[in-house]
């Protein structure tokens, strides 16, 4: 069972060490439990390359067979991975937006140190190649609004987001709430970083035929409330992000006379570690803190 365990996590993670990692054991007992099955199969089974433990044609064809064999043995044995947080110095990663950096990870980090002292977290961007990371095992969770995500994969809502937009605290002109025809004369900062809703936004704006008038474009978050402090530009960002922005910079928050959207924030995570006993972990951690 150990070894098809290691045969199944090398070629999920094309990684020695990152098989290492999700095992909970040494490198080196991959490494010897490889060169047992290369003696097994007379087979190299996996070639390392610039792009990891690339799977000989070999490993390939016996991929099936033998995950098919290890999951009869787990069944058999009735045999439970055991993941113990106290102990484990399993390294997770998350996949990110800029929104989810602001609003989960202070909470996240001080809750894992809490209750798991010896795991580290590696956060990643949301990016094109996150749902094959996902599948790949190369990040463990996503986190944010993805809807490009939702097909093939396990997600859990965690809350509904909505829209608020954040200009500076002395700003001459917008008071505590912003009508129409002063959302139009005012210039913009637009957002389109991933996982703001920019999309949904705009959408909704163009149907209400409200025309902004938009001076400067950021893909990026971080930087936005000094931006904002400095300037009379007015910015239109998810509810949560402009509460954190009002909370460490000069800035304040207006509500709109009129309707914006709402989005799902959600965590999503690919099938196959859908049971995985550390993955189960961490979306429960997730939940705890932001499930409303």
């Amino acid at each position: 069972m150990r070894l098809l365990s290691v045969f199944d996590e090398v070629y999920k993670t094309r990684s020695v060490s990152r098989a290492a990692e999700n095992l909970d054991i040494p490198q080196t007992s991959v490494s010897l439990a490889l060169a047992r099955l290369r003696r097994q199969f007379n087979d190299q089974l996996f070639v390392r390359t610039a792009q990891g433990m690339v799977p000989t044609p070999h490993a390939a064809d016996l991929l099936g067979p033998l995950r098919q064999a290890l999951e009869l043995l787990r069944t058999a044995t009735k045999q439970q991975v055991v993941f113990d947080p106290l102990t484990s110095k399993r390294h997770f990663r998350i996949s990110m937006t800029d929104v989810s950096h602001l609003e989960f990870l202070p909470r996240l980090v001080k809750k894992v140190e809490s209750v798991a002292p010896g795991i580290q977290i590696e956060v990643l961007r949301i990016a094109p190649e996150t749902a094959a990371r996902l599948e790949a095992g190369d990040a463990d969770l996503a986190v944010g609004y993805m809807p490009e995500l939702d097909a093939g994969f396990y997600q859990q809502k965690l809350f509904d987001e909505g829209f608020a937009c954040v200009v500076r605290k002395a700003h001459p002109r917008l008071a505590s709430r912003v009508t129409r025809p002063l959302y139009r004369r005012e210039r913009h900062v637009a957002i389109i970083a991933p996982g703001t809703g920019h999309g949904l936004l705009e959408q909704e704006l163009k149907r209400l035929k409200m025309q902004r008038d938009v001076v400067l474009t950021l893909h990026t978050l971080p930087g936005l409330g000094n931006l904002l402090a400095q300037t009379d530009l007015i910015a239109t960002v998810p509810a949560r992000v402009a509460q954190t922005l009002a909370r460490i910079a000069a800035v304040r928050l207006v509500q709109t006379s009129f309707p914006l959207p709402t989005f799902a924030i959600k965590q999503h995570w690919h099938e196959r570690f859908h049971h995985d006993p550390g993955n189960r972990w961490l979306r429960a951690m997730v939940a705890e803190l932001f499930l409303e």
